[in-house]
């Protein structure tokens, strides 16, 4: 009799916890691709593997018969067109990880699926066992992201450039390029025929900075991608014969040069204090809010699935805005370069129950956020994470659209206005009103990066002991800094593991 009366009070909480995901955003970054110091840059078969790996895991989740988190209504073998929208910036090694990700996300179909009969009784069988193909749209912002070396030199946006050009300015920066002198100067012997001597420096931790025309040297020394780190970690994963160089690249000065690239980056990447810097990040919350608008506006009928391809700045800069990086207990990998193929996910989901169609009512509607660093796979799968520095991972729709609309840029119109652009595309808008400060309002953002956690401990481990003294100083008496290590470092990933057997061409 107890157990009747347990099941009967515990019968509305259960069916209260059953949740129907409705339409899901994703935003990729590309796989393994070859260096940025070498361009082009072209993604490789370990990249290739890896962006599909990551598809297969999205299909198994959300599309698939049997699929643990199926959306309502989609179609589970061959695409309906409708539902799915797919883009990446003009860029090759961006291009190719969107079809990759689309071929594990709608496999081949087989024979079976993948034909049909014209009038006249002829059987037409379509090519490549079934192949689906998916319509890939063309982004502007990020157009040959993976060729360029400088963070911002894609975004094309003039005040983000300025602001991350600022760091280069700061006592954090000058502070790290003197310590660090050292232990770049020891990587000479590997990097030499790539870099000249005066390159080999924090300044070119993983982005090159120009700071007016380029030197004589500069100009004879090609190529103009000076990534120190960038081009060490390929070698680690492509090049058999770098564990016999001399001197040797050890995981510990990989892992060294991983963690000041990470603080580098994050800082040309957000900034509280001028939150124009985070433009990448900026732009991807308004497609995220249009695009999951758009669902609700159709109530499923049509788009379910949208799957963006972008680089790691507009990861970064999302991290930033939506205090990701100042979490109590935040993942390490909020404060670095994500890995190759780590995914942001943002669910629209209800948990009313016993859903067969779209519900009608917005407060039925919530939206959570998971992010992967690296490939995804059955083993190795994203997690949720409150975003605004809130303690839930789920959020009603309403408290999720106005989140991310405080730093969200929409528009052409608005995008030119915030960052100051009067040229070309922009002329119009620059017509019409005058150009903003340099910053633009962002009152959820964290704190300055500008003195990251993600280098403490670190600068140092390869130096000479009297530059261990002097960080060990500036860490102690400054802002507190910490190690970061990186989480989810898979084999060949563009983490410090060192796998494969091929040679890397230069």
């Amino acid at each position: 009799m107890l157990s009747f009366w347990l099941s009967v009070i515990l019968l509305p909480l259960t069916a209260s916890a059953v949740e129907t995901v409705l339409g899901v955003y994703i935003f990729s970054r590309h796989g393994d691709r070859t260096a940025k110091s070498t361009p082009p840059a072209n993604l490789t078969d370990l990249g290739y593997s890896q962006i599909f790996t990551s598809g297969t895991y999205f299909r198994n989740r959300y599309i698939a018969p049997n699929a643990t988190s199926r959306i309502l209504g989609v179609n589970s073998d061959i695409v309906k067109q409708s539902q799915i929208t797919a883009s990446a910036p003009l860029d090759t090694v961006l291009m190719n990880s969107a079809q990759g990700f689309l071929q594990g996300l709608y496999p081949p179909v087989g024979s079976r699926l993948g034909s049909e009969t014209l009038r006249n009784g002829e059987v037409v069988r379509s090519p490549l066992n079934g192949y689906q193909l998916i319509p890939i749209q063309t982004v502007t912002s990020g157009t040959g992201s993976e060729d360029s070396a400088w963070l911002q030199g894609s975004s094309n946006c003039a005040l983000a450039t300025a602001s991350s050009n600022q760091y280069f300015t700061s006592s954090s920066y000058n502070q790290l390029l003197a310590s660090t002198s050292d232990f770049y100067k020891s990587l000479t012997p590997l990097i030499n025929a790539t870099f000249s001597p005066d390159q080999i420096s924090y300044k070119n931790a993983y982005t090159s900075k120009s700071s007016g025309p380029p030197s004589v040297r500069e100009i004879k020394c090609k190529p103009m991608n000076l990534l120190v780190f960038d081009i060490l970690n390929v070698a680690s994963i492509h090049n058999a014969s770098l564990p016999t160089s001399s001197p040797p690249l050890t995981e510990s000065t990989l892992f060294q040069l991983r963690t000041l690239a990470d603080h580098h980056e994050l800082n040309l990447a957000f900034n509280a204090t001028d939150p124009i810097r985070a433009i990448a990040g900026s732009t991807l919350a308004a497609q995220v809010v249009q695009a999951l608008d758009a669902m609700i506006s159709s109530h499923g009928t049509n788009q379910k699935i949208v799957i963006e391809l972008g680089a790691y700045a507009s990861f970064q800069s999302f991290f930033g805005l939506t205090q990701l990086t100042t979490l109590p207990n935040s993942n390490d990998s909020f404060l670095g370069i994500p890995d190759y193929a780590s995914t942001m996910t943002f669910e629209l989901f209800t948990t009313r129950p016993n859903t067969s169609s779209f519900p009608a009512a917005v407060e039925d509607l919530q939206v959570r956020f998971l992010f992967h660093n690296g490939t995804t796979d059955e083993d190795s799968i994203p997690t949720a994470y409150p975003l605004f520095g809130q303690s839930s991972t789920a959020l009603s729709w309403r408290e999720f659209k106005n989140g991310m609309n405080r730093f969200a840029v929409g528009g052409q119109e608005q995008w030119c206005k915030a960052c100051g652009n009067s040229t070309g595309v922009c002329a119009a808008a620059a017509a019409s009103s005058p150009p903003p400060p340099s910053s633009f309002s962002a009152d959820t953002a964290a704190s300055s990066t500008d003195i990251s956690k993600a280098v403490a401990g670190v600068i140092g481990a390869m130096v000479t002991v009297a530059v261990v003294l002097v960080v060990e100083a500036l860490v102690m008496l400054g802002a507190g800094l910490r190690v970061v290590r990186k989480k989810n470092r898979r084999a060949g990933g563009s983490g410090s593991d060192f796998g494969g057997g091929k040679a890397v061409s230069r």
